[in-house]
């Protein structure tokens, strides 16, 4: 891009003529301006042809047009320690960090290309039936995960997992999921090794999903657990926030428990909420399954 403006201010030899205006001419609030309407990640890429677009691209104006609404309660909600009189595009990038709050159960972070806010609860941010017996359940430490660990289940009749989080979303429309494994990874001689021992009893009965939120809305659907040996979401159902300035109590619960039959080898990683456009993503990478609305 770079060598194509350039090519506008060279003379008939190709020689760049030293009284010829260059991009470096540009006056910077006018780059400001025009890179105000790309993305952060081409923003970046911009700032490296000359100074010009270097000074630009740290103007304010840009950047709290990337952030979200409500971007000041979230770095009182989520970031320790604020230097007064950060710029804009400093804390963007800090909120781009993975950012852990909630005695390390969760994880929340913006979306570099959108700036939508992501969220990851833990699996030990959750309440789960039966976790403190080791015979039915183990947490098992792994590079897998980004809490450095999930819950594995090796049998159980009575199936449930029930999790809740309040925080001040800002507007938008948001989609929540499961984020599940059947069978054990394990690593041997540097390669990836599934362990299904304990996989069973997924096939009889689909799991129940359910959202509530504290405004009244409610979601609810159903999947069969599939395919061991790898990760995938398995979505629960979307909410919308309206008001960016208050927050959302959510609930989620996933729950098989039809007693007629032991079911096992599954390993729970952590709930994760992320703008609904990112099911495409999901989609597209092979990493979601629908469930159906009940």
């Amino acid at each position: 891009m770079g060598a194509s403006f350039s090519l506008l201010f060279t003379d008939q030899d190709g020689l760049s003529s030293s009284s010829s205006p260059s991009l470096g001419d540009l006056p910077e609030s006018c780059v400001a301006s025009i890179i105000g309407y790309l993305d952060p990640p081409q923003i970046c890429k911009l700032a490296k042809l000359n100074r010009a677009f270097r000074a630009a691209s740290w103007a304010d104006f840009v950047w709290e047009s990337k952030l979200p609404p409500n971007y000041e309660t979230l770095v009182g909600k989520v970031l320790s320690f604020v230097p007064e009189k950060l710029g804009k595009r400093d804390i963007y990038t800090r909120l781009c960090r993975v950012n852990t709050f909630d005695g390390g159960t969760k994880k929340i972070w913006l979306d570099k290309s959108t700036g939508g806010v992501c969220m990851s609860i833990s699996s030990k941010g959750l309440q789960i039936t039966g976790i403190d017996d080791r015979r039915y359940w183990n947490h098992i430490p792994t590079e897998e995960s980004r809490f450095g660990s999930i819950a594995y289940l090796q049998q159980i009749w009575w199936f449930e997992v029930d999790g809740e989080v309040e925080f001040p979303f800002p507007t938008g429309t948001y989609s929540v999921f499961f984020r599940l494994q059947l069978g054990r990874a394990v690593r041997r001689f540097g390669r990836r090794i599934c362990n299904s021992e304990h996989v069973h009893g997924w096939d009889i009965k689909p799991v129940r999903f359910q959202l509530w939120t504290s405004d009244g809305q409610y979601a609810t659907s159903q999947c069969t657990v599939s395919d061991p040996g790898e990760w995938f979401h398995y979505h629960v159902g979307d909410f919308n926030v309206e008001n960016s300035n208050s927050s959302t109590r959510i609930k989620i619960s996933m729950t098989q428990i039809d007693c007629t039959h032991t079911k096992g080898g599954l390993c729970l990683d952590s709930v994760v909420i992320y703008p609904s456009k990112f099911r495409e993503r999901l989609k597209q990478r092979g990493y979601l399954k629908c469930a159906k609305p009940m």
